[in-house]
């Protein structure tokens, strides 16, 4: 009875299983008993759930060929019946072991296995207990700190937080009690893993949330936040109640509520922004305190060109770029910041550029050129692709001038389409790359001079080799990751076809019902 006592007393203090605890007991037993007998036999223990008593037995499987490697475990169907007389293939022969008379190693060994199945025990447990609280707040005592990791005790389990994952400058101590977010909980080599962290932009997320209710209620939504941990942050928040202000409601009265976050994020100054769906006006407002006079928005590339005055400009980049960095990252796009004179000198350039390229190319005067840019008209494609009607609204136009410039227009494209085809048969560029999308002529044309002559050449290549190759300011690095993931459409395509190759047309129409499901 004292093991069944002992199991009942481990499993209340280790608030797990009391059946885990008797099975390590038994995994113990069976490995004692196989260190005095041979490991090479089949000892298995159990132990009487009631009353503790413990039955070893060793199990021989009865073959018709004993097998060299597992001879100690086997035995002939002949000796097999002189033992059972009604032994068969197939069945084990039970033989009672005499009980064990553990000494000082085998009881230490037993003791070590018991502890290692309660220790996996618990980490299960853990795991089981904190996988579904990710993103949650929790607060711990801090037990110890190496190398910069915080190692937090919860009560029920034990979480690390990593050195990257305090706030910088942060002076935490031993005993000291600890708030912090659970950003990942994961299975590792060394068991069940809970990371803590005080730098995640949720955990600001869920500092508001605690001290602002009409957050937590949802009545004031927090959209998106922008950390630079222990220095800056900023914050947009959208309010669903039209007549509630949310800035205020978060910063509180007399700065209160904002000041309770700074003050637990170790002096963090934050910045409160309402949210807009136009990212020009939220731009605008993450870049204060700097007066922004200009916002060129660019959707094809996920850019913003900011113009401020030439005061201004070291405020909206910020010490080291923070302000610009962190406004950057509120709005999801890539924010350029330039002086007004800057802003203005690179427009000009690009419209004398623009301007040449389409008296070059139509065969017309600079008038012309300038009524089709300031239509919004950029390329000569744009031109051949517009209807006349359209064209011929523009003012100073009329249906023939619409139709001849639609025409040049339409005539320099073959043109310069024949030229690229000429050229790239003269450098052996083939079809397949002739033709793919996102590339300009002068682009394919470049790239066959540098070797890169078949649509799986080009799909080879990495973003960054590609704008090297095309040379800087010709692509920004995602678009040529997608220029490249197109050239690599065709061997998706390839795979999809090879792993239907063979099916009935039952199975190929399955199939496609759920790629396309």
């Amino acid at each position: 009875m004292e093991l069944v006592q002992v199991a009942d007393t481990v499993a209340r203090e280790k608030n797990i299983d009391r059946e885990i605890v008797l099975e390590a007991m038994e995994e113990a037993i069976q490995k004692a008993g196989r260190s005095k007998y041979g490991f090479d036999h089949d000892i298995r223990a159990h132990i009487d759930r009631k009353n503790g008593a413990i039955s070893l037995k060793r199990y021989r499987e009865v073959v018709e060929e004993i097998d060299e490697e597992f001879e100690v475990q086997q035995l002939t169907l002949a000796e097999a019946q002189r033992i059972k007389p009604d032994a068969a293939i197939g069945e084990f022969v039970v033989d009672e072991m005499p009980p064990l008379d553990f000494g000082r190693i085998a009881a230490q060994t037993a003791k070590q296995v018991i502890m290692q199945k309660v220790r996996q025990a618990e980490r299960t447990k853990q795991f089981e207990e904190f996988k579904d609280r990710k993103g949650e707040m929790i607060s711990g005592i801090v037990k110890r700190v190496e190398y910069g990791n915080v190692f937090v005790d919860l009560g029920k389990a034990e979480a690390i937080m990593p050195r990257d994952e305090t706030i910088p400058r942060e002076n935490i101590r031993m005993n000291e009690r600890v708030l912090s977010y659970i950003y990942d909980v994961r299975e590792e080599v060394r068991g069940p893993q809970i990371f803590l962290s005080r730098t995640h932009p949720q955990f600001l997320a869920k500092l508001f949330e605690q001290e602002v209710p009409e957050i937590y209620e949802g009545t004031i939504e927090i959209k998106q936040v922008a950390r630079d941990p222990g220095s800056r942050a900023k914050i947009t928040v959208y309010s669903h109640d039209s007549g509630m202000d949310p800035v205020g409601a978060c910063v509180g009265m007399r700065g209160s509520r904002v000041q309770a976050v700074v003050n637990e994020l170790q002096g963090e100054k934050i910045d409160i922004i309402p949210y807009t769906e136009d990212v020009a006006a939220l731009i605008v407002q993450a870049l204060q305190p700097a007066i922004v006079s200009k916002v060129v928005v660019d959707e094809d590339k996920n850019k913003l060109e900011v113009a401020v005055g030439e005061e201004q400009l070291s405020l909206a980049i910020g010490r080291r770029g923070q302000n610009v960095r962190l406004a950057s990252m509120l709005a999801g796009w890539d924010v350029d910041i330039m002086t007004e004179e800057e802003e203005s000198k690179r427009r000009a350039e690009e419209f004398t550029t623009r301007s040449a390229r389409f008296i070059e190319a139509l065969d017309i005067d600079d008038v012309i050129a300038h009524l089709l840019l300031a239509e919004g008209f950029i390329s000569i494609e744009e031109v051949a692709e517009t209807s006349i009607d359209e064209l011929a609204r523009i003012e100073g136009f009329d249906e023939d001038v619409a139709e001849e410039l639609r025409n040049r227009a339409v005539t320099w494209l073959d043109t310069q389409k024949k030229e690229l085809a000429d050229k790239g048969a003269k450098l052996g560029i083939a079809d397949d790359l002739m033709s793919m999308e996102g590339l300009p002529p002068a682009a394919i044309l470049k790239l066959g001079e540098n070797g890169i002559k078949t649509r799986d050449d080009l799909a080879d290549l990495a973003g960054d080799e590609l704008v090297e190759i095309l040379g800087e300011g010709s692509m920004t690095e995602s678009d040529a990751n997608d220029v490249i993931m197109r050239a690599r459409a065709h061997w998706f395509e390839n795979e999809d076809n090879n792993d239907t190759a063979g099916d009935t047309p039952a199975q190929e129409k399955e199939a496609t019902m759920a790629k396309a499901g």
